[in-house]
């Protein structure tokens, strides 16, 4: 059932006309408890402490009260919540008192309602609602569970702290009778006392960082599962999920040595749950032990039946008492894999009412399966595990050791989302001081953590509103305006720009948050429309709109039926780079991605950016129109469209991104830099020189499949430039890209590899020899030919002193193959072109296009490109390969020797020299 506005609308009814509850009487209550989606406090203190909370089940409604005093001191609270407890358009006014709280029934002798009392709910079961102590419920429990499910309403006060304090060795959650009833909705009476104040009622359901606890020691469920396990040695690598450990009564069982999470539990409402995240682990001899505990832990001492879908063979290993079968409500324990979502309420309720749930799987496969999807929303696994307080993760763990996760006594688990989040929000609230020690790390993590709880999108859940509300508060107060001029460089400022995007996107109301979170905002202009043609092959192809978002806008984009639900995808923003430094100057990862899943789609980023549309792979589009109603033409520029008129006008937009769409190539630059280009025709005619210049050196046609990319960017993830789709550049450069009169200069060497990287194939590379070189090939290919640089000035590692010095380095050395990389190993091709030019290379190329089947490893291709090569310049080339270290085999040299030997090859210099 829907629960969306049913808790603001709930307290509301629950608190009317009540301004504050004085609870400095004589009782002392137990601190509460909640968990799941459907419970929400309805008094807190000072402290964050929970001492009254509402919740629903299945088609009832529960109140719990911290004490049973409560239930005669508060009778304008009590009957509010029998009106809302007997739920909407309900004439039964039928109220069942237990007779150990008379004094309800007096009090209710004036109202409406038509109390009796009784001695067991039994008694009367036709009531609307039944009221009771937390102590005397007894044999009711099942009917009283029965009742509230189909529709009944429950009113409990009671304290758990006393109790426990005579049944030291019991577990509360499960063996205090209240909690038999409250915990199936997700309120557990704890043992903890709560502080007593006057608490003010305010108007919206009350938060607190303070809330945020992990609702239990679990050192005895860890005694209990790890008893005989010290280690979880894998016997062969499995790729894992990594696991989000959120719910108060959640905890880690397993974990990597750096804290990520692969195995854990919880309890969920009157059952307890163990996921793993891979169900490989099943068939794991060397967990037999672990799994004897794991179902002992489920089975909660029943000794009941296992049931099993699909077939578990760790089973089989141990001896339990199994059935292979679908969930049925006579098991005691259900074992499962994270594959179905077939049946999420029914596994739900059975684990509340006290079942215990074993379930296994990763999200990793699902997540590269199910691009622009939202795996903490949409995986069949989280679907059931969201609101029990775990979720699976995309992200992987390939290790195949684990260690067992042991608490440390008196200090937080940084391994749990609530803890770490505590801490932080603590610190900013009141600043308590955040331990030095690890403090990166921590808030790294954290950061990640609340990235992915976040994308639960679980707004009708209290607990997660009251993290995205004190996550939203931390923001308005302490968000970094990062910039260029303005870098930030600490752990706490790196946190708050990753929430910062995470939190506008689940917002409830974004644009109230917006003015805390970017300045200033800029003005829009709307309806713009654009024509689409896309005709990919194997490649996913950004396809240009030349619109730009400001920071925070939000358009609406209409999309023709044939590109819906087809793996289109639309992208906001050119800089897809994400980035971990030290230092930032923008943030982290200011990109957005929206799976085309309707016709009319909503798209927005924070940080704002050029839009573009994502066409799949093996797709083609002819003149489809798409529609932005909201958005800035930005300086655009594409070959054979924008006439002189519109770039003109164009180049003055106050869009801070400008493209350059050339034949075979788009640029991505800072406006700035384009503003005062009147003409761009010399630019134009530069780059589509240089790109025909490496699709010869490709030996590919001139018209690339899909046009290459370059993205100047203020910050890039690593170096000056670095290699993709696109080519990612430091923005400092980016005038060398436009300026013909400065082009040649050192930033684009850099530039030239990037591009040529892209032309690499793997049936000629060697890795990890040649994974940093060959990409400069096409750097000096682009200089000599396009722009008349000679190699040996384009770069100062191309000097006749520094090839030569590192060449007598690795001959000296042994010239071993493992010393064979980087410039080391650029020599070797450098060594080639000199003698036989750059057309040889064209030529090899050439042939290897004509080439189907290829060797897999290093020295299978390193001989077939020394046959290749050999046999394109018309020389024996064995020998100067060898004198390079390469593994040339003897079928190699017999291949080619009807060809004369290339005897006076540099190499020999060197040798002779040395010895």
């Amino acid at each position: 059932m829907s629960t969306h506005h049913v808790h603001p609308q709930s307290y509301y009814s629950l608190t009317r006309g009540i301004k504050e509850l004085d609870i400095q009487g004589p009782f002392v209550p137990s601190e509460l408890l909640l968990t799941g989606d459907h419970a929400f406090p309805l008094a807190m203190n000072s402290k964050g402490q929970v001492l009254m909370a509402a919740s629903l089940y299945g088609r009832g409604r529960i109140v719990v009260l911290g004490h049973e005093g409560y239930l005669t001191t508060f009778p304008a609270l009590v009957e509010n919540a029998l009106t809302w407890l007997r739920g909407d358009g309900s004439d039964n006014l039928s109220v069942g008192v237990h007779k150990d709280i008379k004094g309800v029934a007096d009090n209710l002798s004036k109202c409406s309602f038509q109390a009796t009392v009784v001695g067991a709910f039994s008694e009367n079961r036709e009531v609307g609602v039944y009221v009771t102590d937390a102590y005397s419920i007894g044999a009711d429990v099942k009917d009283l569970v029965a009742f509230l499910k189909a529709g009944g309403g429950v009113l409990i006060g009671g304290q758990a702290w006393s109790w426990a304090q005579q049944h030291p060795k019991e577990n509360a959650n499960l063996h205090f009778p209240g909690n038999k009833v409250s915990a199936v909705a997700g309120i557990y009476f704890t043992v903890h006392r709560g502080e007593v104040e006057i608490l003010p009622v305010h108007p919206q359901i009350p938060s607190s960082w303070m809330a945020l606890r992990v609702g239990k020691d679990f050192a005895d469920d860890l005694e209990v599962l790890l008893r005989g396990v010290s280690r979880f040695d894998i016997s062969k690598v499995i790729c894992a999920s990594e696991a989000l450990v959120h719910g108060p009564l959640a905890f880690p069982i397993g974990t990597t040595e750096d804290g990520r999470v692969f195995l854990a539990g919880t309890y969920y409402g009157k059952g307890r749950v163990i996921v793993v995240t891979h169900e490989l682990f099943f068939f794991e001899k060397e967990l037999a032990s672990f799994w004897n505990n794991a179902i002992s832990w489920l089975d909660q001492g029943r000794k009941g039946l296992v049931g099993v879908k699909p077939k578990q063979h760790l089973l089989r290993e141990s001896g339990l008492k199994y059935e292979e079968t679908e969930l049925r409500k006579d098991l005691s324990v259900f074992v499962c894999t994270a594959y179905s979502d077939d049946r999420v309420e029914e596994i739900q309720d059975f684990v509340a009412e006290g079942g215990g749930l074993l379930i296994g799987g990763h999200a990793w496969h699902w997540a590269q399966t199910h691009p622009g999807q939202n795996t903490m929303t949409e995986h069949s696994g989280n679907k059931i595990l969201n609101k029990m307080g775990l979720s699976v993760l995309p992200a992987t763990i390939s290790e195949s050791s684990f260690k067992v996760h042991v608490p440390t006594e008196g200090k937080n688990d940084t391994e749990h989302f609530l803890s770490l989040l505590r801490l932080f929000a603590g610190h900013v609230a009141q600043g308590e001081k955040l331990e030095e020690e690890h403090l990166k790390e921590h808030l790294r993590k954290l950061g990640v953590d609340c990235t992915n709880y976040l994308r639960m999108m679980a707004h009708d859940s209290c607990s997660y509103t009251n993290v995205l509300s004190i996550l939203t508060g931390i923001l308005k107060s302490n968000m970094p305006q990062v910039s260029e001029k303005n870098p930030v460089n600490t752990p706490e400022d790196h946190l708050l720009l990753r929430l910062g995007r995470a939190v506008y996107n689940v917002s409830q109301d974004p644009d109230a948050l917006l003015p805390f979170l970017i300045k200033p905002l800029m003005p829009t202009v709307g309806h713009q429309r654009i024509m689409i043609n896309a005709n990919t092959a194997g490649e996913k192809t950004w396809i240009s709109t030349g619109l730009y978002l400001f920071p925070g806008m939000k358009t609406e984009m209409i999309i023709p039926a044939n590109m819906v639900n087809k793996s289109w995808m639309i992208l906001i923003g050119c800089q897809t780079d994400y980035l971990d430094a030290e230092e930032l100057k923008r943030a982290p990862y200011v990109h957005e991605q929206f799976l085309v899943t309707s016709e009319k789609m909503q798209v927005w980023n924070l940080w704002g950016g050029l839009i573009y549309l994502l066409a799949p792979p093996n797709t083609k589009v002819e003149g489809e129109e798409v529609i932005v109603q909201m958005a800035v033409p930005a300086p655009y520029y594409k070959s054979g469209v924008t006439t002189a008129a519109h770039w003109s006008f164009l180049r003055k937009s106050p869009s801070p991104w400008a493209e350059l769409e050339f034949d075979n190539i788009i640029l991505s630059v800072p406006s700035d830099v384009v503003r005062d280009l009147e003409s761009l025709d010399e630019v134009e005619q530069l780059w589509n020189k240089i790109m025909r210049a490496i699709a010869d050196l490709s030996a590919i046609p001139h018209r690339f499949p899909r046009k290459e990319r370059i993205v100047a960017d203020v910050q890039i993830s690593h170096g000056f430039v670095h290699t993709g789709h696109p080519v990612m550049m430091n923005s400092s450069g980016a005038p060398q890209l436009v300026k013909t009169a400065v082009v040649g200069t050192k930033h684009m060497w850099g530039v030239m590899y990037g591009l040529g990287h892209s032309q690499l194939k793997s049936c000629w590379q060697f890795p990890p020899h040649t994974s940093e070189c060959l990409g400069d090939l096409w750097s000096a290919y682009v200089h000599e030919v396009v722009l008349g640089i000679n190699m040996e000035e384009a770069h100062p590692n191309l000097t006749f002193e520094s090839r030569k010095s590192r060449t007598e380095e690795y001959v000296n050395g042994g010239k071993e193959l493992s010393d064979w990389k980087g410039w080391v190993a650029l020599e070797t091709y450098v060594q080639l072109q000199y003698k036989f030019g750059w057309d040889a290379f064209k030529k090899v190329f050439a042939a290897y296009h004509e080439m189907t089947d290829f060797p897999s490893d290093n020295n299978g291709k390193m001989n077939l490109y020394a046959v290749t090569f050999s046999q394109t310049v018309g020389m024996d080339l064995s020998a100067f390969f060898k004198a390079w270290g390469w593994p040339i085999e003897t079928a190699t040299e017999e291949k080619l020797y009807n060809l004369d030997t290339w005897m006076d090859h540099p190499m020999v210099d060197y040798e002779m020299t040395l010895t």
